[in-house]
């Protein structure tokens, strides 16, 4: 499952979609990006605004996810990825809240439930030898991240773009010179 859909979790989307996986979560707040998770391949998709939203998630998979990945950056949305995922499965944060935020809880559900937390900062790529295999993937259609381009700005319209990030109505731009 993937958590906040960004340019970052839609690339998620595909790749969790380019290995394979059975069953691809999206959960964001804009039924938009919701929309282009399923286009991308999600095979589910809920609103985060859905107070059911856990019990419905459960639901679908039978228990749970068995690995969540949160990159929306707030607190919340990594107690909805950690609460949707099952007993024994894996909650990985990447979004970036801000550094004064904190989470709270029952110490005993991380082991009475054998979950793991992971971190994870630029999905510890080495480009080296992770690019090539992207671009292979890339040409074999495997791995459409042509498809995550929202736009086209000219680089005297980069505070535009920005405001565009920031507000949620963009998911990549390209800039041209």
């Amino acid at each position: 499952a993937v958590v906040g859909l960004g340019g970052v979790g839609l690339a998620s989307i595909l790749g969790a979609v380019a290995s394979g996986a059975r069953s691809v979560v999206a959960v964001d707040l804009s039924e938009e990006k919701l929309k282009l998770a399923r286009d991308l391949g999600a095979t589910h998709t809920f609103n985060a605004a859905d107070a059911d939203l856990v019990e419905k998630v459960r639901q679908a998979t039978k228990g749970g996810v068995d690995y969540c990945v949160e990159m929306a950056g707030s607190t919340r949305a990594f107690e909805t990825a950690y609460r949707i995922t099952r007993r024994g499965g894996t909650t990985v944060t990447a979004g970036l809240p801000p550094p004064s935020a904190t989470w709270a809880m029952p110490s005993t559900n991380l082991v009475a439930e054998e979950r793991t937390i992971k971190g994870s900062y630029i999905g510890t790529c080495v480009p080296s030898r992770d690019l090539p295999r992207y671009i292979d993937l890339y040409k074999q259609g495997k791995l459409p991240v042509n498809r995550l381009m929202s736009g086209k700005l000219k680089l005297e319209q980069i505070n535009e773009g920005f405001d565009l990030l920031h507000e949620g109505k963009a998911v990549r731009q390209v800039v041209t010179f």
